[in-house]
Parts: C-alpha cells; structure tokens; sequence
C-alpha cells in the first residue's frame, strides 16, 4: 500500500503542476479540478484505492481535454489558429 500512496501523490502533484499551466473550457477544468480534490480528501483518508482512482480520472479529463482542444497550454498557440505548414 505504501508503493501506491507514492504513486497517488506522485501522479497528482504532477496533475497541479500541469494544471497551473492549462486554460480553456471551464468544464473541463472544474472537473479536472474536484477529481484532485477528491483525491486529497481520499488521501487524507487513506483511502488510497479511491484516491488512485480520482487521480486516474482527472488525468483522463485532462488528455481528453487537451485532443479535443477544449483545454491549451498557456503560451501555446491553439491549433485552429495555427497555420497549415
């Protein structure tokens, strides 16, 4: 159990980090946002499979995100505005 608290507090620090640089679609990040939140409450729980498993869903809301080009990086351009090359 303690190889999957690591990995739950590994995954989700990378998440805000990554997070602190993304813009776009309100929705997206608001649920991005309440997964990591729920994974720090689960945490703080030690419920480490539930919080594993929020973690796991914000990354998903963030790579679905980021292919449909509803979430960007900041200071990157968006893909509709860039030119064909």
């Amino acid at each position: 159990m303690k190889e999957l608290k690591e990995e739950t507090e590994k995954w989700l620090k990378r998440l805000k980090a990554k997070l602190r640089k993304l813009e776009g679609d309100k929705r997206f990040l608001d649920n991005i946002k309440a997964y990591a939140s729920d994974a720090e409450f689960f945490l703080s729980r030690s419920d480490l499979i539930r919080a594993f498993e929020c973690v796991i869903w914000a990354w998903a809301w963030l790579e679905i995100g980021l292919e449909l080009e509803k979430l960007y990086e900041v200071g990157t351009t968006h893909a509709n505005e860039q030119s064909d090359h």
